[in-house]
């Protein structure tokens, strides 16, 4: 099934809105908010894709797949200094980022893309709640937490300010995985905005 489009054209996100970065203050009163995410399962709010570098595309339903990540996403065009042959990094080939983080650090449900990651759930994806290894059915499909991590960077810096990122790369933000969990694929499926994530 081919992924459904809401834009139908592939959108930009360049440049930041330095009105909406959040202070570290702001930052650390959202934790209780975010470790009450629910840890059993959740739903999906939003599903991305990056047709190409600093493009997103907002999709109401994606197939996910073990050659692409999310298909027609530039995973597999991405090389990482990580992997060993400096290839695409089999362990990040999608991310799930927490909805309720996003919400904090990002701001609109329309700036969410900005962060790049693919799919965005109301869920606890803690290292305590989701280790490396636990399985989580999306829609159909399967994947699978790595141990890789998922850190912020000079764009991320850029997008949602420098508090941000140390926030979401120390400390109990670096915990609760809030910058967010990279996934490898165990079975390919269909996932859609509004289906369940289930820990199995």
């Amino acid at each position: 099934m081919n992924a459904s489009a809401e834009t139908g054209t592939a959108a930009r996100h360049e440049g930041a809105d330095e009105t909406l970065h959040r202070s570290t203050g702001e930052l650390a009163a959202s934790l209780p908010h975010i470790r009450n995410a629910p840890a059993e399962g959740g739903v999906i709010e939003l599903i991305v894709r990056r047709p190409a570098i600093d493009a997103r595309e907002v999709l109401s339903e994606a197939r996910i797949s073990t050659d692409e990540g999310i298909e027609g996403d530039t995973w597999n065009q991405r090389g990482s200094p990580t992997s060993a042959d400096g290839g695409p990094h089999p362990d990040a080939q999608l991310t799930i980022m927490s909805a309720r983080a996003a919400a904090v650090i990002i701001g609109p449900v329309e700036r969410w893309p900005l962060a790049g990651d693919q799919i965005y759930a109301d869920l606890d994806i803690s290292h305590e709640t989701l280790p490396a290894g636990t399985q989580l059915r999306l829609g159909d499909a399967i994947v699978e937490v790595t141990a890789k991590p998922h850190r912020g960077c000079a764009k991320f810096a850029a997008r949602f300010g420098c508090d941000a990122l140390r926030f979401v790369n120390t400390g109990e933000g670096r915990d609760l995985r809030m910058r967010g969990a990279n996934c490898r694929v165990i079975r390919p499926g269909t996932v859609g905005v509004g289906d369940s994530v289930t820990r199995l």
